[in-house]
């Protein structure tokens, strides 16, 4: 179950998946999906969004990965913030659930994804990594076999991120440890 945050451009990002912080029209924007869309060649990327037509707020479809590092796209539709009382939150979080669910249907052995919503969508830094963490969590506890990295850009992130690595990799070890047939055997 490792995982790790980096600080990168996501688009030079090499993993099976990389997940694009999409908009509900899966049309090129700024940030992430302008990175992740001129990476994989904006005319190519832009035909295979408009096959699929749209997503909803919450759930993610799959694209093939074109010229970028990686076999697969999945784009991710993140809440807009609107102050926090109008379902975000819960948003966010069946976001990053669909995200890695495509993620385990295509058999991915690692995935890179950026912090969905942190940007444009103007969503709290500090509490999309909250959820961000929460649902990397569970996703590596169903699918231990999986490499999965947390992409940020902006530095403030990054200084924010130290206390969620923490955070996590107590929990990754406490997850192996408790998984371990040789604890088992030494409790015997």
């Amino acid at each position: 179950m490792p995982f790790s945050i980096v600080r990168d451009d996501i688009a030079r990002v090499s993993a099976d998946v990389l997940v694009n912080a999409a908009n509900e029209r899966l049309m090129e924007g700024g940030g992430v999906c302008g990175a992740i869309f001129a990476g994989a060649g904006r005319d190519r990327m832009s035909e295979a969004c408009a096959r699929i037509g749209g997503c909803p707020a919450g759930k993610a479809v799959t694209t093939p990965g074109f010229d970028l590092p990686c076999r697969w796209v999945v784009h991710a539709v993140g809440p807009v913030w609107r102050g926090g009382a109008r379902g975000e939150k819960d948003l966010l979080r069946s976001c990053y659930r669909s995200a890695f669910s495509e993620a385990a249907r295509l058999g991915a052995s690692s995935v890179a994804f950026p912090l969905i919503s942190a940007g444009v969508f103007g969503y709290p830094a500090h509490e999309a990594l909250d959820v961000a963490r929460a649902e990397a969590q569970a996703f590596l506890d169903a699918h231990p076999d999986v490499d999965a990295t947390l992409v940020v850009f902006s530095r403030d992130v990054v200084a924010e991120s130290v206390a969620l690595i923490g955070e996590l990799r107590e929990f990754v070890d406490d997850a192996y440890v408790d998984a371990s047939p040789f604890l088992r055997d030494r409790r015997r």
